[in-house]
């Protein structure tokens, strides 16, 4: 059952869980520019396709699944649990998706190097899971979104915000403003300026 939504007090700084939410929006134009490039197919430019793909899968590996996560399930999410215990169901299903979430994106890349390497005869088998994947991950995110972040705007100290302000600028997400700044701006041009039309354009 959804977890109801409380209003924002404005006296506290909330800039940690906005950081998750223009995380979780970088994500999403990832998934939805995976998704766009599927649609399209290699083309008459496989190596530029296969490139970005393999850049899309590394970024959701690297960043939201070693750190975004992590940072949600150490910092986060203990100390929402602790403030408003009637969220603990939500936050067990979606610490379940966290640990399942690795496993599938490293799937996805073996199914992506088969397609790759052993042709047509393998491309749908990884449409199919990255399909599921994309769907997987835009629920998971709305999930947090909706049912725990208004709820951890209402009941977090503003010592706890501190520490998740803290926790999530510790990084930087290399799609994100300082990411494009900084030593994985390869990676951005990778995803975005290399990808071939229509997902590189609609992703920058």
């Amino acid at each position: 059952m959804p977890i109801e939504a409380h209003s924002v007090q404005t006296h506290a700084p909330r800039r940690g869980l906005q950081v998750i939410r223009d995380e979780h929006a970088s994500l999403g134009a990832v998934l939805l520019g995976l998704r766009r490039l599927l649609g399209h197919g290699p083309g008459d430019r496989p190596e530029a396709f296969f490139d970005s793909i393999r850049a899309m899968l590394f970024y959701i590996d690297e960043f939201p699944e070693r750190q975004h996560h992590q940072r949600e399930s150490d910092v986060l999410f203990p100390k929402l649990v602790r403030a408003a215990p009637e969220t603990l169901a939500v936050v067990r299903s979606l610490e379940l998706e966290h640990m399942e979430g690795h496993a599938r994106v490293r799937e996805l890349q073996h199914l992506l190097l088969a397609w790759e390497l052993l042709g047509e005869a393998r491309r749908e088998e990884f449409a199919e899971a990255a399909g599921r994947y994309v769907d997987f991950y835009l629920r998971h995110m709305k999930v947090e979104e909706t049912q725990l972040l208004p709820v951890a705007a209402r009941v977090l100290s503003a010592a706890d915000i501190a520490e998740v302000d803290l926790a999530f600028r510790a990084d930087l997400d290399p799609l994100g403003p300082d990411g494009r700044r900084g030593g994985l701006v390869r990676l951005y041009a990778r995803i975005v300026l290399h990808a071939p039309a229509p997902a590189g354009a609609g992703l920058a």
